[in-house]
């Protein structure tokens, strides 16, 4: 639960309590963390720091808290944050805030503005793979959830100070791009996929055909950072098929991803390790290492002894020759540590759980100081998708699968967004088609936005200036409801930082929900436009700040804040 205060009033305190406990125990220093009271009524944090302390200093627990409380409530300092201090148990110590430390949140926020809630840079690069989809089809609801994911956690990270990188990178070789050009190659010749003849693992959508009709036409596709590939029109060219493919189906990838308002700042293809020979270099690498064995004809990387956790072996180089999966992700993680990121994290379905192991194996064994639990990894479950009571698995443009495309046809990029976030990645998610369209509180997404929209409107509707509402004098603000906005609002820095760092997205998305049902609480339990003047503008004040901190975490999911609903 995150604190009832601004990040300066934290640290003010917690220096407070350490200046109060060396005056009693100098040789003392304590790590001193503030919590929020189990009951509410006990006060706003508290904290067990005597208790740590008692038994090496020999003394009483409730003693000793009593001493530090005496100490503390000494500190000017201290008095200007903590209005009252009381034990509680065996010896914790309960504070309650000031009035003029809770409503600091209003001047901060005026100040701030869309800033507020947001970091001073700190230097630290990190880069967030994500959606990595193989170009041999339409993104998926999988890739959608990982979109939403990815691209959240970057705007956390970004807020959070850090220098932000997000990466694709395309699996665009093996056998599922073989497959892809002998799907087209059977499409342009006239066969269905119903036709025996037709590849038995080939993709079987609407888009191959798409596909297949624009190669014999002869036309040029390219992606957004590729070169531009001519079809031959040859269909016996099955090099030209795969090419002309991939980069269609790479453009196909970025107009869902624009629709979806996401940019990548680098495309990483996994060809381009083959052909840069770093996948060679790095096989050579792990064999010099002394980490690897041959056994059957098949070269393996042990790495049961690499400390990552793997049950067993696993095999590099196939017996039949052809590197295994997990060798050009090996290569491919060696670059992100040399191009600096020393902070890396990728965003992949849950089926790609044993990759973990392999990946940091084959990085410890090369030795090169990268840290044993790099890359970090957010493994998302399946994403269940209903409709009209009914769970939707077919698309027509896919073939066996809903695409990103018809959740955004379906609800709108909004929706799409929140709804994706706004669980664990780690849980199963059914995405409810039909709540996600309603116009109801139970739409949390919309319940949030609509709260947005209602303060747009009673601020449009009162006609007042920033500067009249900056003037306005929040000591009026002393109903139960205001005290509890005005705490929640007060926490939205501490969330952004947890959430970034915790690699959850999800708080957020919860924060938002508590958030707007303490505003409505608030405007359900006290009129804002009051004939009292004062107390009318420093409500208006409150309803402003809680428009700018909805607007900006609505923000950090990349969703809108809607001024009229």
């Amino acid at each position: 639960m995150f604190k009832p205060m601004l990040p300066e009033q934290h640290q003010t305190i917690i220096s407070c309590l350490q200046a109060a406990v060396a005056s009693i125990l100098p040789e003392a220093n304590p790590a001193i963390l503030l919590e929020r009271p189990k009951v509410a009524a006990h006060g706003d944090i508290a904290t067990n720091v005597a208790m740590q302390l008692a038994k090496p200093a020999k003394r009483n627990p409730r003693e000793l808290a009593q001493a530090i409380v005496d100490a503390l409530m000494a500190n000017p300092l201290a008095t200007a944050l903590v209005a009252g201090a009381e034990l509680a148990g065996p010896g914790f110590i309960n504070l309650r805030l000031t009035h003029a430390a809770r409503i600091a949140v209003l001047t901060a926020i005026s100040e701030q503005g869309p800033s507020f809630g947001r970091a001073s840079r700190n230097a630290q690069k990190v880069l967030v793979e994500f959606v990595s989809a193989n170009p041999t089809g339409p993104l998926h609801v999988g890739h959608a959830r990982q979109a939403a994911l990815g691209d959240a956690l970057c705007r956390l990270f970004d807020a959070s100070g850090f220098e932000v990188s997000r990466e694709f990178y395309y699996n665009d070789a093996g056998n599922q791009i073989h497959n892809l050009a002998l799907s087209v190659q059977a499409r342009g010749q006239g066969l269905s996929p119903e036709d025996e003849a037709y590849p038995a693992e080939g993709y079987k959508g609407d888009y191959i055909a798409d596909i297949a009709k624009d190669f014999l036409t002869k036309a040029t596709v390219s992606a957004s950072d590729g070169e531009p590939v001519l079809a031959s029109g040859d269909l016996a060219d099955l090099d030209n098929v795969r090419r002309f493919a991939v980069a269609y189906l790479r453009r196909e990838q970025d107009f869902d991803l624009q629709a979806f308002g996401l940019a990548f700042d680098h495309y990483y293809l996994e060809s381009s390790l083959y052909t840069s020979g770093r996948v060679e270099q790095t096989v050579q690498q792990l064999v010099a290492s002394g980490h690897t064995y041959e056994s059957e004809g098949a070269l393996w990387l042990r790495t049961t002894e690499l400390g990552t956790g793997d049950d067993k072996d696993r095999v590099m180089r196939k017996s039949e020759g052809g590197y295994t999966y997990f060798v050009p992700d090996i290569a491919y993680h060696v670059t992100k540590w040399q191009r600096g990121y020393t902070r890396a994290i990728n965003i992949q379905g849950s089926d790609h759980h044993g990759t973990v192991a392999r990946v940091r194996a084959g990085l410890q064994a090369l030795a090169l100081g990268i840290p044993a639990d790099y890359p970090a990894y957010i493994l998302h479950k399946m994403v269940k998708v209903m409709r009209g009571g009914v769970e939707v698995k077919i698309s027509k443009r896919a073939g066996s699968y809903v695409t990103l495309q018809d959740l955004i046809e379906w609800v709108g990029r909004d929706a799409v967004r929140f709804f994706l976030i706004q669980r664990r990645a780690d849980t199963e998610f059914v995405f409810d088609v039909d709540l996600a369209r309603s116009k109801s509180e139970e739409n949390p997404v919309y319940y949030i936005q609509y709260a947005h929209a209602r303060i747009c409107s009673m601020l449009q509707q009162a006609g007042l200036s920033a500067q009249q509402l900056g003037a306005a004098d929040s000591t009026l603000l002393v109903a139960p409801t205001e005290i509890a906005l005005m705490q929640r609002l007060a926490e939205f820095a501490a969330l952004v930082s947890q959430a970034a760092l915790d690699l959850s997205p999800h708080l957020v998305a919860f924060w938002l929900r508590d958030c707007a049902a303490d505003f409505h609480a608030w405007y359900n339990a006290e009129r804002v436009l009051v004939d009292d003047v004062a107390l009318k503008q420093a409500r208006l004040r409150l309803a402003d700040a809680t428009r700018q901190v909805i607007a900006n975490g609505l923000a950090l999911l990349g969703v809108s804040a809607p001024e009229r609903m």
